[in-house]
C-alpha cells in the first residue's frame, strides 16, 4: 500500500480533486479557522471541507494511545473468537472454522483497507453514508446515502444488545458450570442480564468518557496478557489432537448435505468477530490528525487482531477434545467447558473466563460509543426523527450525550422483546451483520465505480495507490459472500423458532426507508455532499 502526503488543502477545494503526493504537507489555515477542542490544523481543514465544525473533544495521540485505540477498535477479536466459536464448529468442524477464518481475515483486511482510504479522504463520524454521498453518482447520491445511513445505524444499534448478550452468556455459562441445574437461563433472567450490561456500558460512556484513554490502555494490557495466559493454559494442560485431524477435519454438523456449503454457513463465527472495525471511523472526530492516523490504526488493528484470533482458534481446535461433548455442555459456551476440562479447576476456569467477561464488556462499551457517534452524525444531517434533540452536544460535556441516551433507550426496547420470545430478539440481532455489510458494500462500491470511470478522487494522506482497484474488488467479493450467508439459519429446514428472520426484517427496513424518503425525508435530509459543494 502506498502511504503518502498530499498538498495543502485550502478548504475550498472541489470535492473531486485527485490526490497528489509531496514529501511533506504544508497545511495553511482558512481565514478565522483555528484548531479547537484538541484538534490539529489538518483536522480543521478536513472538517471545513466537509462543512462541519468541531463539536466533540479530541483525545490524546501519543504512541501508546494509538496502540490502545487500535486494539480498542478491534474489540478483542481473539477473545470474541473463543466466545462465539460454537456456530463455526457446528458448521465446518475444526478444519472448516480454521480455514474459513483465514479467508475472513484476508477479506477483512481488504475491506478495512478500503474503508481506511475513504476515512483518510473524509474523516467523519458519519462514515459509510457520508462516503456514499460524496462518491456515488449524482443521480442517486442523496437517496442512497440516506438508505445506507439507516442500515449502518440499524447494524450498530442491533449490535448493542448483541454485544451485551455475549457478556451475559459468559456469566450465565459460569453459573451453569458450577451448578448445571441453576435456574439462571430463563427468558426474563437473560433479558435482565443483557439490560444490566447495556446500562453499565452506557454509564461508562456518559460519566467516564474522559477516562476512555486509560480504559483503552488497560484493555490493551489485559488483552495481551490474557492472550498469552490462554495459550499457556490450553497448550500445557490440555490433551492435543494431531495436526492432520485439526486442519483436515471438515464436518457438516448442520445437516446441509454438503461440507463446502456447511463451512460457508459457519462463516458467521469469524465474520461476526471481524465486523465493526469501522468503529474507528465513527470516532474519527475525536481522534487527533484522524486523516493520517485513523487508516493505519484500523488496518493494523485488523491485522494484529486477526493474527491473535487465528492462533486462538487454532489453539482451541487442538485442545477442544470431544467436540460434541463440548458443544452440548450445560455451559453453552465451548471455551468455558474446554478451560474446565483442561484445568479441572472451577476456580481456575472462573479466573480465565472473567478475563473474557471483562474484554467482552469493553467490547460492549466500544459498540455503544460507535453507535452513538453514528447516530449523532446522521442526526446532524437531519436523517432521523427528532434530529435537533439527538444532534445537540451540551456545553461542557463535549460528547454526544443525547445520542448516547437514545442509543440506550433503543437497545433496551430491542432487548425487551426477549421477555416474550427470544425468536424476535435473535432475528433482530442477526440483522446486525447483514446491515453493516450492506453499508460497507455500498460505500466501497461507490469508490470502486469512480476508479472504474477514471474519475478523480479526493485528496488523502493514506492511499491504496495502484492497488486500490484490486483491493476494492477483493473486498466487495468477500462482502458479497458474507452478505448472502448472513441470512442462512444454522440448519436447513429449521423450525420457526430457529429460522433466521433477518432477511424479512432487512427487506422491511429497506422498504420503510425508501417510502419514508419519498414521503418526507427527501425534503429535510441534508446529504453530506451538499455541504461539501457549498464550500
Amino acid at each position: 500500500m502506498e502511504m503518502g502526503n498530499v498538498k495543502a488543502m485550502d478548504g475550498k477545494l472541489n470535492a473531486h480533486v485527485e490526490a497528489t503526493s509531496v514529501p511533506s504537507p504544508d497545511f495553511t489555515y482558512e481565514d478565522g479557522l483555528q484548531p479547537q477542542k484538541g484538534s490539529t490544523q489538518a483536522d480543521v481543514l478536513d472538517m471545513s471541507r466537509m462543512g462541519k465544525r468541531q463539536e466533540l473533544q479530541v483525545g490524546p495521540n501519543t504512541w501508546p494511545a494509538r496502540m490502545a485505540k487500535a486494539e480498542h477498535m478491534g474489540s478483542g477479536t481473539s477473545d470474541s473468537c473463543l466466545s462465539a466459536a460454537s456456530y463455526g464448529l457446528t458448521n465446518g468442524g475444526t478444519g472448516g472454522v480454521i480455514w474459513v477464518t483465514v479467508g475472513v481475515i484476508l477479506g477483512a483486511l481488504c475491506m478495512i483497507a478500503s474503508i481506511g482510504e475513504m476515512a483518510s479522504m473524509a474523516p467523519t463520524a458519519g462514515g459509510q453514508y457520508h462516503w456514499v454521498s460524496e462518491f456515488a453518482p449524482k443521480s442517486v447520491e442523496k437517496p442512497l446515502s440516506y438508505i445506507v445511513g439507516w442500515l449502518a445505524l440499524l447494524g450498530w444499534v442491533t449490535g448493542c444488545p448483541s454485544a451485551a448478550q455475549l457478556t451475559s452468556t459468559l456469566v450465565q455459562g459460569l453459573i451453569l458450570l458450577k451448578n448445571e441445574n441453576a435456574n439462571v437461563a430463563t427468558l426474563w433472567q437473560t433479558t435482565l442480564f443483557i439490560m444490566i450490561f447495556l446500562i453499565i456500558a452506557v454509564a461508562f460512556n456518559l460519566f467516564l468518557a474522559g477516562k476512555l484513554p486509560l480504559a483503552e490502555g488497560i484493555f490493551l494490557i489485559v488483552h495481551i496478557f490474557g492472550y498469552f495466559a490462554f495459550l499457556i493454559v490450553l497448550w500445557t494442560m490440555s490433551d492435543h489432537a494431531p495436526a492432520s485431524q485439526v486442519f483436515g477435519t471438515f464436518t457438516d454438523g448442520g445437516g446441509w448435505g454438503n461440507v463446502g456449503l456447511s463451512c460457508l454457513v459457519g462463516i458467521t463465527t469469524p465474520l461476526w468477530c471481524f465486523l465493526g472495525p469501522d468503529a474507528g471511523a465513527h470516532m474519527s472526530e475525536e481522534l487527533k490528525d484522524a486523516g493520517r492516523v485513523l487508516p493505519s490504526a484500523m488496518v493494523w488493528a485488523t491485522f494484529f487482531n486477526g493474527l491473535l484470533g487465528l492462533t486462538m482458534i487454532i489453539t482451541l481446535c487442538f485442545c477442544i477434545g470431544d467436540i460434541d461433548g463440548v458443544l452440548n455442555s450445560s455451559t453453552g459456551i465451548p471455551i468455558i467447558q474446554v478451560l474446565y476440562n483442561a484445568t479441572g479447576s472451577f476456580s481456575g476456569t472462573v479466573v480465565m473466563t472473567t478475563v473474557l467477561i471483562v474484554l467482552s464488556m469493553v467490547g460492549t462499551i466500544t459498540v455503544i460509543a460507535a453507535t452513538s457517534r453514528q447516530m449523532w452524525a446522521f442526526a446532524r444531517d437531519k436523517g432521523l426523527p427528532f434530529s435537533s434533540y439527538i444532534e445537540y452536544v451540551r456545553p461542557g460535556w463535549d460528547i454526544p450525550l443525547n445520542a448516547i441516551i437514545v442509543t440506550l433507550i433503543l437497545s433496551l426496547l430491542i432487548t425487551a422483546l426477549n421477555f416474550g420470545s427470544d425468536v424476535a430478539l435473535n432475528a433482530i440481532i442477526s440483522l446486525s451483520n447483514a446491515a453493516l455489510i450492506f453499508s460497507y458494500m455500498a460505500s466501497i462500491g461507490c469508490i470502486r465505480l469512480k476508479r472504474f470511470r477514471n474519475e478523480p478522487l479526493l485528496p488523502r494522506r493514506w492511499s491504496l495507490g495502484k492497488f486500490g482497484a484490486p483491493i476494492n474488488d477483493a473486498a466487495l467479493a468477500f462482502l458479497a459472500v458474507g452478505f448472502v450467508m448472513s441470512f442462512f439459519p444454522i440448519t436447513p429446514l429449521p423450525a420457526p423458532a430457529d429460522m433466521n428472520w433477518a432477511i424479512a426484517i432487512f427487506v422491511f427496513v429497506i422498504a420503510a426507508a425508501v417510502i419514508n424518503y419519498v414521503v418526507s425525508a427527501r425534503k429535510h435530509y441534508i446529504a453530506p455532499v451538499a455541504l461539501v459543494k457549498e464550500q
